[in-house]
């Protein structure tokens, strides 16, 4: 059985439209950009990334069926944000002038 995770606020180090790299895993080395979070299950969808092939049955909006390639989702912990300069970096979150929390490169430090 698969558990569940219970807490109310997750902060994840990566964001719908972050563009970052896959560090781990068949796909290893390939860069994307993420097109959907699922926070309960801690997995990211990358656009062109990690394609399946998906057997559909015969139904109304799809009378013929057949076989469909689709993303299939990634770990976060096997994805890492990019910097300008192309290579993986660590997240870092600060106070800006305004008094507002923004993510960084650990790397370069440029804000994101």
């Amino acid at each position: 059985m698969k558990k569940k995770n219970t807490q109310k606020s997750v902060k994840l180090h990566v964001k719908r439209g972050d563009n970052v790299i896959v560090i781990a895993g068949n796909h290893k080395g390939e860069q994307g950009t993420i097109t959907e979070v699922k926070v309960s299950e801690r997995r990211v969808i990358l656009e062109g990334i990690n394609m399946v092939k998906k057997h559909i049955k015969p139904s109304a909006n799809n009378p013929e069926g057949g076989i469909i390639e689709m993303e299939a989702p990634i770990h976060i912990s096997n994805v890492a944000h990019v910097d300008a300069s192309g290579k993986a970096t660590r997240i870092g979150r600060k106070k800006d002038e305004n008094g507002k929390l923004v993510r960084y490169s650990k790397k370069s430090g440029e804000i994101i």
